[in-house]
């Protein structure tokens, strides 16, 4: 694996041609889906913005229409630094509008999770109030990372957080803030860190609460030859967080290569079935735990597509649910995103 000169890990560059090497028919076509997770960026030279995301999102499953995630794009360059995420907000919103001008077959950042610095406290009901201003009425959430692994002090893909952000009394100030906002929290951090999210969620029962990428289990350094322990203390540590009525999960970023994904690696990308056959564990003991209402299927783009092509992606999703009923495949799909986000159900008839 990758590493650059601070000693972290790099996140592999989309290869187009290898995942060509590919192709499956489209599994269900007619089934919605409201990707909850994608970024917006241009990265190392490469774009990954509306005609990308056009791209994949039009590859042949029904995406009715996304959410993106901050992902420190476009920040303003003058003007206080608390206020710079503003400006990933307004070039979002200006994609979005680009997205209907040309009537792209989804709803591109139908909903903007933002980035806003939580720690401080109340006084970021400024920052939230600018965000809400640049979306246009989109913002429906914020995001502020707060992933810090011991293993790590250095960070691994990015510098960490500082640790017992959950914890802190300022941090919690902002997290009040958001919810009187009536807006949604976005927990990316390491699985290691999901009891101090549980007690944050029962500290802020008022509080929306998304975990990203099922916890972000770690799968690199001391943790690569690991996966029955981490899968077990996940499991238990997930099933004190499931017990948190105010909390949900994306149920996806298998391909994040610091879990431990190395799919890029090999000669042919990997089928549907063999993601399906690898993260099976995972998403059933999510949907388990949490139940259909409160899990999303994302794709986490375009970060996985390091790994797996967006079609594969939904293939291997919808083979995961295929003896789930019409009303889970629907909550998983679309409907749990739907409620979470204040998007328009796209199956209204279907209970969410």
């Amino acid at each position: 694996m990758a590493l650059d000169v601070t000693g972290r890990y790099r996140y592999p560059s989309p290869d187009q041609r290898w995942l060509d090497q590919r192709t499956e028919d489209v599994i269900d076509p007619d089934q919605p889906i409201i990707d909850p997770h994608h970024h917006l960026w241009v990265q190392d030279g490469a774009p990954y913005l509306l005609d990308q995301i056009r791209a994949d999102t039009e590859d042949g499953h029904r995406i009715v229409a996304t959410v993106f995630v901050e992902a420190h794009y476009g920040y303003s360059g003058d003007g206080p630094a608390h206020l710079a995420p503003v400006g990933e907000t307004a070039k979002v919103a200006a994609i979005a509008a680009d997205g209907r001008k040309h009537r792209a077959a989804a709803r591109i950042a139908e909903a903007i999770v933002a980035r806003a610095d939580l720690t401080l406290g109340d006084r970021v009901r400024d920052v939230l109030d600018a965000h809400a201003l640049a979306a246009g009425g989109a913002l429906r959430g914020i995001r502020h990372s707060v992933s810090n692994d011991p293993a790590f002090p250095d960070g691994i893909v990015v510098r960490p957080a500082p640790a017992g952000l959950l914890g802190d009394a300022r941090y919690r100030e902002g997290l009040r803030a958001l919810a009187a906002a009536g807006l949604s929290y976005d927990a990316m951090l390491y699985s290691g860190q999901i009891g101090e999210l549980t007690a944050m969620a029962r500290a802020l029962p008022d509080l929306a609460i998304v975990l990203d990428h099922v916890g972000c289990v770690l799968g690199v350094g001391p943790y690569e030859h690991a996966a029955p322990e981490q899968f077990a203390r996940w499991r238990r540590d997930m099933v004190e967080l499931a017990a948190c009525p105010n909390v949900g999960v994306k149920v996806g970023g298998f391909g994040m290569i610091i879990t431990g994904a190395r799919w890029h690696e090999a000669a042919l990308p990997p089928t549907s079935q063999m993601l399906a056959d690898s993260w099976r564990p995972w998403v059933e003991s999510c949907i388990e735990l949490f139940g259909a209402r409160r899990c999303m299927f994302e794709s986490n783009f375009p970060v996985d597509k390091a790994m797996v092509s967006y079609r594969t992606l939904w293939n291997a999703f919808k083979r995961l649910a295929r003896q789930a009923s019409d009303d889970e495949r629907h909550a998983l799909f679309a409907g749990t995103a739907a409620r979470t986000y204040r998007i328009t159900d796209p199956a209204p008839g279907l209970r969410p």
